[in-house]
């Protein structure tokens, strides 16, 4: 069962997924708020899997609210679902430790499926913010390669996360137990000094480690 929570102030698309995600099979709402003013506490009460994340509310935002968040957990996987794809919002969610990115106009089973895949590993995004994010790496200014000390099986994994590989998909790539991978990628975040996914991909880029 993937447990979710929601931040949406829009009463009814808050309903309206509430309803999409409780009535499908291997999936549970456990609370949903209308912005983030207690996000730290309501994270650590429900402890939920997947939190599903809109930017722009009354009070502490999404943008902010995520940041909470990381302060206080590094694991929970965050899907920001937004109207807004604009590069700046963007880039702040992935700086701020989002998992994903998705817009509002996702089709219902999309999105249950970028809710899976962000639990198996995933960084969901939809196509037109994947398009940005390309755009942004290209001209993220260049620097000299520093070395991170990374193992020949930590840059393995490090290429397959980049490459858009899940959790379960480096591996069975790479013929090694889940749990493996998880301990491969704890410890490339810890030399990268990163504390997700986009983080460490964005780093691989800008710092030419691959």
């Amino acid at each position: 069962m993937i447990r979710v929570v929601i931040y949406e102030d829009n009463p009814q698309f808050r309903e309206g997924l509430t309803m999409l995600i409780n009535g499908s099979d291997g999936f549970s709402v456990l609370a949903s708020y209308k912005n983030c003013n207690n996000v730290a506490e309501e994270v650590e009460k429900w402890s939920p899997d997947v939190i599903l994340m809109d930017i722009n509310m009354p009070g502490t935002d999404g943008l902010e609210g995520l940041k909470k968040i990381r302060e206080v957990n590094a694991e929970v996987k965050v899907l920001m679902l937004t109207v807004f794809d604009d590069n700046k919002n963007v880039f702040e969610a992935l700086r701020n430790g989002a998992n994903g990115y998705l817009l509002k106009k996702t089709p219902p089973a999309k999105l249950l499926e970028y809710i899976q895949d962000a639990t198996l590993g995933g960084a969901p995004m939809t196509s037109s913010i994947a398009t940005q994010v390309l755009k942004m790496f290209q001209v993220i200014p260049q620097t000299k390669n520093q070395d991170y000390c990374l193992s020949e099986r930590e840059t393995e994994v490090l290429q397959l996360l980049v490459d858009g590989y899940s959790y379960k998909m480096i591996a069975s790539e790479l013929f090694i137990a889940i749990d493996t991978v998880r301990s491969h990628i704890k410890k490339i975040y810890e030399k990268l000094h990163v504390n997700s996914k986009s983080e460490a991909v964005a780093k691989a880029f800008k710092d030419k480690l691959l």
